[in-house]
């Protein structure tokens, strides 16, 4: 039986953190999958921990792996703690959220087993009924996708999706040295530095509002150019 590795980096998450593992339980992987669940913590301040211990004690059956940093770092670095961890065939990262739909977990398993991909990212703006929260959000997005295909020649819609399915052995070849939102970035500019073309397939997406908790800001964006830069042209 192959596993796929769930990576879920919290911080503050207490409104949603219940909803998002409820729905990653109840999805039912294609062929032969199951699931374990990475639940890395960046020291939250809310109950966000009490939330996700008695919802692991009330899950026994799955196999969830719990973590707690000692101070907050960001979602970067969770993901990184999270990576030493999972023991699956494939790691997903997934927000902790309800912006992205775990029923897409297939979507993007399909074609990676059937292709024998590396890795496989799903995008926001392939499915044209999805709604963008904000403008200026959605602008960023395309320049950051912009500036990528440009410097890695690739031919990304979406870069900064969350939904970025790898294989753990893969993944886990990358150096990574992201802390914050970063990650995303790095991950994809030391991809593409080994020759990869990236796929893509089109995934659903539920914006949330700052008010409901959106945490990325435009310097993330600015620092997101910077380091698909800094990639580019630096070892």
């Amino acid at each position: 039986m192959k596993t796929l590795s769930i990576i879920i980096p919290a911080y503050n998450e207490e409104k949603t953190i219940i909803p998002i593992l409820e729905k990653i339980v109840a999805v039912q992987l294609t062929g032969s999958f199951q699931k374990e669940i990475v639940i890395v913590n960046d020291c939250s301040t809310d109950t966000t921990e009490e939330i996700i211990l008695r919802f692991k004690a009330q899950h026994p059956e799955m196999m969830i792996h719990y973590f707690k940093q000692p101070v907050n770092q960001g979602k970067g670095a969770a993901i990184r703690k999270g990576l030493d961890t999972v023991g699956g065939d494939y790691v997903i990262i997934q927000d902790a959220d309800l912006e992205y739909d775990p029923e897409d977990y297939n979507v993007l398993l399909a074609p990676m087993e059937k292709e024998n991909l590396q890795v496989i990212y799903g995008s926001r703006f392939l499915r044209k009924e999805n709604r963008h929260s904000y403008f200026s959000f959605y602008i960023g997005g395309q320049i950051i996708s912009i500036a990528t295909n440009l410097l890695f020649r690739q031919h990304l819609t979406d870069e900064p999706t969350c939904y970025k399915l790898f294989k753990t052995s893969f993944l886990k070849s990358i150096p990574l040295r992201c802390k914050g939102f970063e990650f995303c970035p790095e991950v994809t500019a030391k991809t593409a530095k080994r020759g990869i073309k990236i796929k893509e397939v089109p995934i659903h997406y539920y914006p949330r509002s700052v008010e409901e908790g959106k945490k990325i800001k435009w310097t993330d964006g600015l620092e997101a150019l910077w380091t698909l830069f800094k990639y580019r042209f630096m070892n």
